[in-house]
């Protein structure tokens, strides 16, 4: 036998090896999807209204104004037409070329052969010409609602970008050269893949973001030295142990959002918000909820509050003070507003000062929210935490990944599935992944009265026997908010501070969205932040007479919550105030993991 023929059996041999594992993933696939659970339509997709009244947008332009529609399907037939004749030229005139590419540049297109090669440049060509047919048809629809235009454009954006030629294998070309490359060796991988997802999410879909073996909680993640003090039905109180001779006398309570783990604020040494605060002297405890399953359906509101004020009590217990300052964090900054509002009711002085980390509290602009947060939606959101007696994991991460769906959805399955990639050792998206439950009951109440009806900003908010307004916020406070947050514009966060009733503020704009405008440590240099001198009543007048500032807010804040933590102490070892050491941080709650 040639060498040659040596080296076609030894690859044919490799592709019936690939072809019998195709099979058997293949069954497993199957196996898998049988134990998806029953889809809820409400939450699969818009409700009825929303194509009622696109449907009588469309028929009353056909009937007042037929020229316009007929016109927009003539330029886009014009132009996919046009776009036709010129590729067929090229190809007959310049050989094996396609016609000059004067598209705008878009990073699902960034292999050479979009651009070089006729048959990939013709797809893509196309699907821009459409893409761009279908966004001008949605924004030229007269008579509908604010909401409603808001919804059909968040509805259309997602069927066009997952109809993006790159998302098929047949017109993706990374996929289709991985595959010759390793002889089919990269399918067979991505089916891998695939199946691990689907079996790892009891049936549903879920691209698996980051390396899952990568990392540990308490190994290399949420290492800063501490110990448990305190543990109860709803959470754990974590002290940590002091990085300096003295300390400030205030001590410092963070409250993360229960919507994701605490550590987000203890990731890596380098990147450890709570690591920092600690090595600046400040005393520093941190919640740590508890995941929530069915036997938490009952859980409101109400109960997350009386958690704040247990541990509000417990710090000052341990620490022998009658005041200590806190932070919220996005939802938990939300509940330390209306923990604030409700303390000033009953005369209660116990936070010295406040910090709020991407906090909405006024709703009016429910922003890229708002096709989740009409009735349709939420009404479907109810009937599952009736069934399940919380607000899955599930859905909140599905939800929140649609957001942004060629980010969190699209391009990480291209690379998983078609081109049979691990997915990377990224401790963000890793984080990002170890997601929560929200109990069922104070889920509604959040998505009724706070995200619907705005009860808190524009009325008030009525728990545990009190009116709470936003106005009865009244503590020193600093605000962060972040320049690109999807979650919590910054405008809609300024809008809130702005009517909160506190006579100090200070406002600061982070570069970067979300997570990453929070999560950004003095060594990186990487993003800056704005501070302005102009009163917190205009978002607009604030940002023009802003300044800016390189590197993170860290150091500032740090600065002005020392100011607001009174002298020095000796410091403070976790327990000595007369709690019993319960175990290391990071603590056991944040280790659970409860799929629905």
């Amino acid at each position: 036998m040639t060498t040659g023929e040596t080296q076609v059996s030894a690859a044919s041999q490799k592709m019936q090896e690939n072809l019998a594992r195709i099979e058997q993933l293949s069954q497993r696939l199957v196996e898998a999807l049988g134990r998806r659970r029953m889809p809820n339509p409400s939450l699969e997709g818009p409700g009825v209204d929303l194509y009622m009244s696109t449907t009588a947008a469309v028929m009353k332009e056909l009937s007042d104004k037929p020229a316009q529609i007929l016109e927009a399907q003539v330029k886009y037939w014009g132009d996919a037409m046009s776009h036709y004749i010129q590729a067929t030229h090229a190809l007959a005139t310049q050989g094996f070329r396609p016609p000059e590419d004067t598209g705008p540049e878009d990073k699902r297109f960034s292999n050479p052969l979009w651009a070089t090669h006729p048959y990939f440049n013709f797809v893509k060509q196309q699907y821009m010409i459409a893409s761009r047919a279908i966004d001008e048809a949605t924004d030229a629809l007269p008579g509908l609602a604010e909401k409603d235009r808001k919804r059909l454009k968040y509805f259309t954006k997602q069927l066009v970008d997952m109809m993006a030629p790159t998302n098929f294998f047949a017109t993706n070309p990374d996929a289709l050269e991985r595959a010759i490359e390793t002889e089919g060796e990269s399918l067979v991988q991505g089916l891998e893949n695939l199946v691990r997802d689907v079996e790892q999410n009891q049936g549903d879909l879920l691209v698996t973001l980051a390396d899952r073996t990568a990392f540990e909680v308490g190994r290399n993640l949420a290492t800063t030295e501490g110990k448990v003090v305190y543990r109860c039905r709803m959470f754990e109180l974590i002290q940590y142990t002091p990085k300096t001779e003295k300390v400030y006398r205030t001590p410092l309570l963070i409250f993360p959002p229960w919507i994701n783990k605490f550590y987000i604020l203890d990731m890596k040494e380098q990147n450890s918000f709570i690591r920092f605060a600690v090595e600046q002297g400040f005393t520093v405890f941190v919640v740590s909820w508890k995941n929530p399953d069915a036997s938490f359906a009952d859980v409101g509101f109400e109960t997350y509050i009386e958690s704040y004020l247990d541990a509000i009590e417990q710090v000052k217990s341990e620490t022998g003070v009658a005041k200590i300052n806190a932070i919220g964090y996005c939802i938990a900054g939300t509940t330390l507003s209306l923990t604030l509002a409700l303390m000033k009711k009953r005369r209660d002085h116990s936070i010295n000062c406040a910090t709020f980390f991407t906090t909405l509290t006024d709703f009016s602009d429910q922003g890229e929210f708002v096709s989740f947060l009409q009735d349709d939606f939420v009404d479907g959101l109810e009937v599952q935490c009736r069934v399940d007696g919380v607000l899955s994991s599930y859905f909140m991460s599905r939800t929140f990944s649609f957001l942004r769906s060629n980010d969190l959805i699209w391009r990480p399955a291209i690379r998983s599935y078609m081109m049979g990639e691990a997915p990377p050792a990224f401790d963000l998206l890793y984080w990002n992944g170890d997601a929560t439950n929200l109990p069922g009951k104070m889920a509604m109440e959040y998505l009724r009265g706070l995200c619907q009806q705005n009860l808190f900003a524009e009325d008030c908010f009525t728990l545990m026997g009190e009116e709470l307004k936003l106005s009865d916020v009244t503590v020193p406070l600093m605000a962060i908010a972040c320049e690109t947050d999807h979650i919590a514009p910054w405008k809609a966060s300024f809008k809130g501070i702005s009517q909160m009733g506190s006579k100090d503020k200070e406002f600061i704009m982070a570069q970067s969205g979300h997570i990453a405008g929070i999560v950004n440590p003095p060594s990186k240099q990487k993003y800056g932040h704005y501070t302005s001198s102009a009163p917190i009543e205009d978002a607009d007048e604030w940002l023009a007479a802003a300044e800016f500032h390189e590197g993170t807010w860290w150091p500032r804040w740090a600065e002005w919550l020392a100011a607001q933590s009174g002298r020095e102490v000796a410091a403070r070892t976790p327990g000595e105030g007369g709690h019993q050491i319960l175990g290391e941080a990071p603590g056991s709650y944040v280790r659970e993991t409860i799929v629905l």
